[in-house]
Parts: C-alpha cells; sequence; structure tokens
C-alpha cells in the first residue's frame, strides 16, 4: 500500500511548496501530487504532517562516531548500526562512517564492516570515508602521526575494495604521488584534500590529478595569506571542488564560513559535523588513541585543549547555516543534502524530494527541530 505524505510545505527545487503530497511505495517517491488530487483516493496510508517543513534527508561525508560509539575504536556492523541510529534523530538519513589515521588491520576492519552493513541494509550507511593516514604531519590535528604513511600498490587496493558503497578518501596532495591519486580515482575513489600543509601549487596538482574536494574547509590546512594562497585559497579559487564545512560557530568564525560562501560557487560548499561518539549520548566522553576526550558545552577538546572532532549534529548545522550564515532555509537543507549527494555522485537516488528517489526525507517544526525521517520510506519519529 502507498503512503500519502499531506500537509507539509515541501522543498523541491529550489523553493518549498504547500499544495502538495508525496506519495511513497516501495521505498521510492513515485509521485508529487497536488495535495487535493482526487487520485490520492483512499487505498493509501495518509499521513497529515502538520504544515512541517518536509526536506531531503540530511547526507553527512564524515561521522567519526554517535550514540556513545567511536569507529576507529570498534569498526564492526553493530559499532556502525549504533553510530547511524544516533544520527537519524538528527535529520541524517544516509552518511559515511569515518575512520581516522590509523593501522592497516583498522582501516580492513572498517572496510569489511561497511560493506557489510550495507549489505545487510543497515539504514544510513552510504559507505565509508577514511579521513587518512595518507596526511601531514604539520597538520595532523588529534591524528596519531605514528600511523602517517604513503600508501603503495597494495593499500591502494585495500582503498579501492569497497564494491557496494561510496569511498572518499581525505589526503594530502603533497604527501601522495599524483599517480597514486589519479589512480585512486580511476578506481572509483572520491579524493578530497585535507589535514594538509601543502603549497597553492601543490594542491592545485592535486587537483589537477582528481582531487574532487576538501574536508572541513579552514580547519587542518594552510591557510590563505597575500603571497602564500595555501590550501584554503586553491579551494576558494577552484570553481569545480566542493568543500566542507562545520558550522558550529567554534572550527570557523562566522565571517570566515560567509567569505567561503561569497566564493565558491553555489552548490559547492555542503554541510558536515566531524561528530564524535557524545552526539546522541548522555556520556561526554570518549577514548582515542588512549587519550580521553571530553565535550563540555557540545564543544569537544582533548588534553591539551585542541579541538577533537565535534559534538555537532546536522539538524543543528542546518539551524546554525540559517541564524549564523543568514542562509534561508531552502539553502541551508540543499547543503546538508543536496549538494553532499553531487559531491558523492548518488544525485540520481538521493538529496532530492522528486519522483523516482529513494524516499529518505526529514520533518522539521518551525523551530526547525527533527520531529522525523524516513529511509527509503521506513518512518520513525525523532
Amino acid at each position: 500500500m502507498a503512503t500519502v505524505l499531506r500537509n507539509a510545505r515541501v522543498l523541491t527545487g529550489d523553493d518549498f511548496r504547500d499544495d502538495l503530497a508525496v506519495v511513497i511505495e516501495h521505498g521510492r517517491i513515485t509521485a508529487l501530487l497536488p495535495d487535493a488530487a482526487p487520485q490520492l483516493g483512499h487505498a493509501a496510508e495518509q499521513v497529515d504532517l502538520g504544515g512541517g517543513w518536509l526536506l531531503p534527508g540530511f547526507i553527512d561525508v564524515q561521522v567519526n562516531g554517535g550514540g556513545g560509539a567511536l569507529f576507529n575504536a570498534t569498526p564492526d556492523v553493530e559499532t556502525l548500526r549504533i553510530i547511524a541510529d544516533a544520527h537519524r534523530r538528527f535529520g541524517t538519513t544516509a552518511l559515511l562512517p569515518t575512520l581516522i589515521s590509523d593501522d592497516v588491520a583498522v582501516m580492513r576492519a572498517a572496510i569489511s564492516a561497511t560493506g557489510q552493513a550495507i549489505e545487510e541494509g543497515v539504514p544510513g550507511v552510504l559507505g565509508l570515508h577514511l579521513e587518512g593516514p595518507y596526511i601531514a604531519p604539520a597538520r595532523k590535528g588529534t591524528h596519531d602521526a605514528s600511523k602517517f604513511r604513503v600508501p603503495d600498490a597494495e593499500e591502494v587496493a585495500m582503498v579501492t575494495s569497497l564494491q557496494n558503497g561510496v569511498t572518499l578518501v581525505t589526503l594530502a596532495p603533497e604527501r601522495v604521488p599524483l599517480e597514486t591519486i589519479r589512480a585512486l580515482v580511476e578506481r572509483g575513489v572520491i579524493v578530497a584534500a585535507g589535514h594538509t600543509a601543502g603549497s597553492y601549487e601543490q594542491i592545485r596538482a592535486g587537483l589537477d590529478a582528481g582531487i574532487r574536494g576538501f574536508t572541513h574547509l579552514y580547519n587542518a590546512m594552510s591557510p590563505l595569506q597575500g603571497r602564500e594562497p595555501g590550501a584554503v585559497g586553491a579551494a576558494l579559487e577552484d570553481r569545480d571542488s566542493w568543500v566542507g564545512i562545520i558550522v558550529d560557530g567554534v572550527h570557523v568564525h562566522p565571517a570566515s564560513l560567509r567569505v567561503a560562501l561569497a566564493a565558491k560557487p553555489r552548490g559547492r560548499l555542503l554541510l558536515v559535523t566531524d561528530a564524535m561518539p557524545p552526539v546522541g549520548a548522555a556520556d561526554p566522553e570518549f577514548t582515542l588513541y588512549g587519550e580521553v576526550i571530553t565535550a563540555v558545552d557540545g564543544v569537544v577538546r582533548n588534553a591539551a585543549g585542541a579541538l577533537a572532532g565535534s559534538a555537532l549534529d546536522m539538524a543543528t548545522a542546518v539551524r546554525n547555516t540559517v541564524q549564523l550564515l543568514g542562509q534561508p532555509l531552502a539553502e541551508a537543507a540543499r547543503m546538508a543534502s543536496t549538494y553532499p549527494a553531487q559531491f558523492l555522485n548518488v544525485d540520481d537516488r538521493l538529496g532530492h524530494i522528486a519522483e523516482g528517489f529513494q524516499a529518505d526525507l526529514v520533518l522539521l517544526d518551525d523551530a526547525l527541530q527533527v520531529q522525523g525521517t524516513w529511509i527509503a520510506g521506513q518512518y520513525q519519529h525523532a
């Protein structure tokens, strides 16, 4: 039986429509019809959404943990289930569980667990983000530099071995040979520059070799200066690449975020959380590389006071984009859904409320709080 979602402000294309009903069958959107259309009939479950905002489900390409679980600590299917379920409560209907720099054995386990989770249909798991270990010690953040290395042919084969999902790799282009970057891209991996001390010229060469985006713009990368544009300058200048941004008011000053909005073409900025285990959990502490990390007032820092990921969720990132950056809700929603789908090459099935697309949706109230989500048409209350 079809499900018909009615009485909502539906984001379709550039703006909201309050006169449409969304018809869902077998996990997909089969029609957008006038809310009063007689063909909606009675042979369907009718769901009144109370005039809320109906958006494409959020897609987060950088999720280290959630629900008290950290992917690096326990890279298995149950951890992925916990993380995905925790973030679903905040509107994220698809995500890339993210493994930060680690040993080969942990990477193999993470790739295997991701493939198994997708095969088992764990809701929300879209693929895998390997953030390192091919990054720069000078811009390591909280990554363990003892794990860093340059990938050889065997590692390239391992990194590209996930067959049923998206693989995103963050690397420092000055640390990885350009032919290796090209090999990753040729095998279907999406490559982003991040944790890089590279010069403008080195980043530009990486872009020419196939780098598609930048991981958490401004953070852990060479800054923009007058005579040395660095990674930030290359990212802002390039018209074709995507940049992930952490809009929590802590990782990046709102003015710098507005500069990025002004510099990049519309559609090239995407919201990410870089979330750690405290998201969706009562315990503010977790252990990373044997060190206790604590979230205080939503800010995650290690004992030395350095930022160590975030306690941000996507719904809060959307609200912050509206309130801190002055973006319309429709654009903030696209930054959380449509643009990440384009970056990951899955925008033929995700990121839009349109006929034929998977029914991944999020319902917000007027305070932009999540009321519920649908993943492949399956509803869950927030």
